[in-house]
């Protein structure tokens, strides 16, 4: 890792091809859960985490907060999918990693985000 002159911080040298360099940036950055699976929103009460959600310690995303993450019932850290949402409350779109998760897992997600003023997609890794 070399230092990054805009932000200081070390600059991951990634290997392999996108899903690699997703995986890299798990490995290196701690996963928060601060909306566990069953939990509620803190503004939309009837809205209901089907599976654990946080974000990656130490990131950036395009909403200039730390990288959403849902982290499913598979249990393994490898990055099968994202899904790419637009907003159309906040006029915002982005991108979330889906850390581990089961097909099932990714029906409810993709159900969830698909409720209300949001519309997405998810894109599954091949292998």
């Amino acid at each position: 890792m070399t230092p990054d002159t805009l932000s200081g911080l070390p600059t991951l040298d990634f290997t392999g091809d996108f899903w690699d360099a997703l995986d890299q940036l798990v490995a290196r950055c701690p996963i928060v859960i601060d909306r566990p699976k069953d939990s509620a929103h803190p503004r939309y009460p009837s809205l209901i985490y089907p599976v654990d959600y946080g974000y990656l310690d130490g990131t950036t995303s395009s909403d200039g907060v730390e990288i959403d993450v849902w982290r499913g019932s598979e249990g393994s850290t490898r990055v099968n999918a994202i899904s790419c949402s637009v907003d159309g409350l906040k006029r915002d779109a982005e991108i979330k990693l889906l850390i581990g998760c089961t097909p099932d897992d990714q029906m409810l997600i993709l159900a969830q985000m698909n409720s209300g003023v949001m519309r997405a997609i998810i894109v599954r890794r091949d292998t």
